[in-house]
């Protein structure tokens, strides 16, 4: 899975974004409110990438960008 080169930001906020996920799917009602601006000022942060304007910027990118944060937001979890 190594053929784009994601920049280190870009997979940093997409590993926050799934953190942030799965902290408001599992809160109690309780905070939700900021995991949600959160949430949508990580996506905002992803979809507007400088990255995404570049040839490396493909669809395949994007696939890889998502495989790769939640396999680290997965790891993170479980540690």
């Amino acid at each position: 899975m190594d053929r784009h080169r994601i920049p280190d930001d870009l997979l940093a906020a997409q590993t926050a974004w799934y953190v942030t996920y799965e902290q408001l799917v599992s809160a109690q009602n309780t905070g939700t409110a900021g995991r949600r601006r959160h949430l949508l000022a990580l996506s905002r942060r992803i979809a507007a990438h400088p990255f995404w304007d570049t040839p490396a910027g493909t669809p395949a990118a994007r696939v890889e960008l998502k495989e790769l944060g939640r396999r680290l937001a997965t790891d993170r979890a479980g540690s």
